[in-house]
């Protein structure tokens, strides 16, 4: 496996360089033809200060995809995800922007992203705005979310995959299955984890933000969002991935740069980090604890594979513990729920909640 990544890393500039040559004379051909089509715009979730707030989305040509229902064959699951797998992205389009009476304009790049960048002109409230968008000269519109960050007592960053979503990340085979052939109603969380984040966010005026890392394609976003919405988890922004070469580049890279922006964009703010042991959560958030002293509060990791990554991940919670961070690995979420309240993070109340929803689930 060594060997493998090695001879990956030697060939993978040359590769990128290859298909970045291929991509270009391709988006050359057929980005002109696409922009005379029928057009849609899919916002993601923006986030931000009341000083600064950063939306991002994508224009795309249309494609057709049915709510998600319960029912749904797996064979029609898997042509819905092969729709969004195979997006058809469209580049040089202008995208106009407006929160707060306040309005920004940004062109797609050659996959279809574009980042509209807001100062507005008096400090927005914390909690969620809405973001009108618009295409230049067509009928084209959308709403992005934005959650705006003001008093909180601290944040939230949590992975996704096999942390609140289970998808068998430690097995190729029942991940690709579980992953191709599921929905957003089908798809199924891990025990407690909706009790869990409610708690730790707490709705309210100075709600606690959460911000999701993914090394899952922004392809899956809708999948995602209707998911977490479904299964009433609080939702917040999303960090996901391009699809193609950026998802070679490795989980940790991805991951490290998400949580310096958050870092650095809420400098004041401490956090609780989440995540899993099916890849390199508890690395990543070691060196989180020893790069940023201070800012973390508690890392909470669902444990997924076997004991010989156990002792690895229980070697870590002993360097964390020695900058005085507490790193508890549990296969569900009444552990982090208990210690969360030891740490006055959440209420006996809501550890109760969690507590009821984890021997419910193990009940059906």
């Amino acid at each position: 496996m060594n060997l493998v990544k090695t001879a990956f890393k030697t060939i993978q500039p040359a590769l990128e360089r290859a298909v970045l040559v291929v991509d270009r004379a391709f988006s050359g051909y057929v980005q002109p033809r696409r922009a005379r089509g029928k057009l849609i715009l899919q916002p993601y979730v923006g986030w931000g200060t009341p000083q600064q707030v950063e939306v991002t989305g994508r224009v795309l040509l249309p494609r057709t995809l049915a709510p998600a229902r319960k029912g749904d064959r797996r064979l029609h699951n898997a042509r819905n995800m092969l729709r969004r797998l195979l997006s058809r992205e469209v580049a040089g389009v202008k995208v106009m922007g407006t929160l707060d009476g306040v309005t920004v304009s940004g062109v797609s790049d050659s996959d279809g992203y574009f980042t509209l960048t807001f100062h507005p002109s008096s400090p927005l409230g914390g909690g969620w705005h809405q973001v009108s968008l618009k295409m230049e000269g067509r009928e084209v519109s959308a709403v992005a979310r934005v959650q705006v960050v003001a008093a909180a007592r601290f944040g939230v960053i949590s992975d996704l995959d096999d942390t609140v979503i289970k998808s068998d990340v430690t097995s190729l085979t029942r991940m690709l299955s579980t992953v191709l052939t599921g929905n957003a109603r089908t798809r199924l969380p891990f025990p407690g984890v909706g009790a869990l984040y409610r708690a730790l966010t707490r709705d309210g005026e100075a709600r606690n933000p959460i911000f999701y890392v993914s090394s899952s394609p922004w392809n899956l976003f809708d999948l995602l969002w209707q998911f977490l919405d479904y299964r009433r988890i609080p939702l917040g922004p999303m960090f996901l991935r391009n699809w193609g070469m950026d998802l070679l580049g490795g989980h940790g890279g991805h991951k490290h740069t998400v949580i310096e922006r958050i870092f650095e964009r809420f400098p004041d703010l401490p956090f609780v980090l989440v995540g899993d042991s099916g890849e390199k959560d508890p690395e990543i958030y070691a060196e989180v604890v020893h790069r940023h002293p201070n800012r973390v509060l508690a890392v909470y990791i669902r444990d997924v594979t076997e004991a010989s990554r156990d002792e690895g991940v229980l070697k870590l919670r002993e360097e964390v513990r020695k900058a005085g961070v507490d790193l508890v690995l549990a296969a569900d979420s009444l552990n982090a729920a208990s210690h969360a309240m030891a740490m006055g993070l959440i209420t006996a109340g809501e550890y109760r909640s969690v507590l009821t929803s984890v021997a419910r689930t193990y009940e059906t």
